[in-house]
């Protein structure tokens, strides 16, 4: 049962961080799909940003915690799989905040055939500008940085290292 009548469910659900990602919202990062009110209930979807992703449960228990003390009795959070998630759908405010942070946002994602998707054998190429001095002269240290999406790079015209969130 809906209990709070002043509050919009779903401006409580956008105020969540990304527990890996803290200056971003979960809204920021295309994670939070949906917010509605359905027979009382609030219903929440999200959506990982990849399989196996270790943030899920706390996004989960972060977005029941908001909305319960928002005065939201009656919280549902599903996890949506369908569409997968892209890092095209970090917001261009999104993409902003990681750039303050130090963290290079991630290009387009790569465009994904239907159907079975090809092997391919060799490393990755994925390039940032430094979010840091802005030069596109960087070199990846490490295809995992502090998370699994994240890549670890260094700039090679300020020396600084930074993360860089992969395309998918």
């Amino acid at each position: 049962m809906v209990t709070a009548v002043s509050t919009d469910p779903r401006a409580v659900a956008e105020t969540v961080t990304d527990p890996e990602l803290p200056t971003l919202t979960l809204a920021d990062l295309g994670v939070l799909r949906d917010v509605r009110v359905h027979e009382g209930t609030v219903v929440v979807d999200i959506t990982p940003t990849y399989s196996g992703c270790p943030a899920m449960g706390v996004m989960r228990a972060d977005l029941l915690h908001a909305l319960h003390s928002a005065g939201f009795d009656d919280v549902e959070v599903r996890t949506v799989l369908s569409p997968a998630w892209s890092t095209d759908w970090i917001t261009d405010d999104g993409r902003r905040k990681l750039a303050a942070a130090g963290i290079a946002p991630p290009g387009p994602a790569p465009h994904r055939p239907a159907g079975p998707v090809p092997l391919q054998l060799g490393p990755t190429r994925r390039t940032a500008s430094c979010p840091l001095c802005g030069s596109p002269d960087t070199e990846e240290l490490s295809e995992f940085g502090s998370t699994a999406c994240k890549a670890l790079r260094r700039c090679r015209s300020c020396r600084e290292p930074f993360e860089h969130v992969k395309e998918i």
